[in-house]
């Protein structure tokens, strides 16, 4: 099967241009579901070319929605004429090229670099993958409530878990006032409290029988549905769910209390990614600076922390060079502030599933991209492909 996909929904226009593209091995679908119907059937797919009549917005979902669903596919856009605003709002949305579709040398340079990128993304995702053998464990923590921790592990989750690509254990460790059953519309009868009575010899059945399935592949282990029943939930259980899911996911994002406990460590010791959350009130940047402190006190690499500065549009009289130089450490992401994200939540769905070209959920899929280990410079390249290749024609 052919590497290479051209959609085009009009049938007039695909009478002229389609020889074309199928001349150079392209596939033909015409129209975005028809599109993501092929891409499961054909993993092995490194190029999509969208023609010119497919209206610019949905472009932009489709391809912002396959950034992390697969990563290793490239989006070329071809259109009549090539509009300045709309190749920024392409790139921005990971569009890797902009093609004039009368211009047929352009568009077949731009298809070729855009699969060398794929194949070199392929070796850096190989690379890591090798690296990696079990799913890696994400802490996001913050020692104030109120910062948007749950908020940030829920949609976070969802971006890891790629559209179902991946798989992703979301863990609820607020063993007493836990919102994630709530944030998702889950049943609360299957929670971690389930494993007590096999602490010691749990087993992958035994995981299974207390964790919810949610969607695109990702699985939930709820918080206790009362609080005395989180009492009971002992460090020594906590390592032994981790230990058992690694092998079996992808990713494990742990959402953690605003409190340092015994459960709350063992996910820290265990981690390989530690996100903590600061937003820019005094109180929160107090806790996170002491958070940083712990984290150095308990040797916990600096390499694997992620600060997440969030609503960080917020404008109180703190700048985010204030905040960083107070707590010592840069952000790696910075997360708008949106009336949209509230809404979400009230509305029990991820922003990210919903709307993943929102300005939060491409700051929470920033933050994936570092948590999967792809670095800044080859996110960069993807998102600024598209530059070089017209400086070099």
């Amino acid at each position: 099967m052919s590497l290479y996909v051209y959609l085009e929904p009009d049938r007039d226009r695909l009478a002229q241009v389609g020889p074309q593209f199928q001349s150079i091995g392209c596939a033909i679908v015409h129209s975005i579901a028809d599109l993501e119907a092929h891409l499961p059937r054909y993993p092995e797919t490194l190029l999509v070319i969208v023609g010119a009549t497919v209206p610019l917005d949905e472009v932009l979902m489709f391809t912002a929605y396959q950034r992390l669903q697969r990563p290793l596919i490239g989006v070329v856009l071809v259109r009549r004429t090539v509009e300045p605003n709309d190749v920024l709002r392409c790139l921005r949305s990971g569009v890797r090229e902009v093609v004039e579709e009368a211009d047929w040398d352009g568009i077949r340079n731009a298809c070729s670099r855009s699969v060398d990128l794929s194949k070199a993304l392929s070796t850096t995702l190989r690379t890591n993958s090798e690296q990696a053998p079990y799913g890696r464990v994400i802490t996001v923590f913050a020692g104030k409530g109120g910062c948007g921790r749950s908020v940030v592990a829920v949609n976070l989750a969802a971006a890891l878990s790629a559209g179902g690509v991946r798989r992703v254990l979301l863990v609820d460790l607020d063993l007493q006032f836990g919102d994630i059953a709530i944030m998702l519309k889950l049943p609360p009868d299957r929670n971690i409290a389930g494993g007590i009575a096999m602490a010691g010899r749990l087993d992958e059945p035994g995981l299974r029988s207390i964790i919810t399935g949610y969607k695109n592949g990702i699985d939930v282990l709820l918080a206790p549905s009362s609080p005395a029943q989180g009492e009971h939930v002992r460090r020594e259980l906590v390592v032994e769910i981790l230990d058992l899911a690694r092998p079996n996911y992808d990713f494990i994002v742990v959402d953690t209390p605003a409190l340092v406990t015994d459960q709350v460590l063992a996910a820290l010791d265990i981690s390989d990614w530690l996100i903590p959350i600061v937003t820019p009130d005094l109180p929160t940047l107090k806790s996170v600076r002491l958070t940083v402190e712990m984290f150095d006190m308990l040797d916990y690499a600096k390499d694997r922390r992620l600060l997440v500065f969030n609503r960080s549009n917020s404008e109180v009289g703190l700048t985010p060079e204030d905040i960083s130089e107070a707590i010592g450490m840069p952000f790696a992401v910075h997360v708008p502030s949106s009336r949209e994200v509230t809404i979400s939540v009230n509305r029990a769905e991820p922003l990210y599933m919903t709307n993943p070209v929102h300005p939060f959920s491409r700051a929470i899929a920033r933050l994936a991209e570092l948590c999967s280990g792809i670095t800044p410079e080859v996110a960069q390249k993807r998102r600024l492909f598209s530059r070089a290749g017209k400086a070099a024609r």
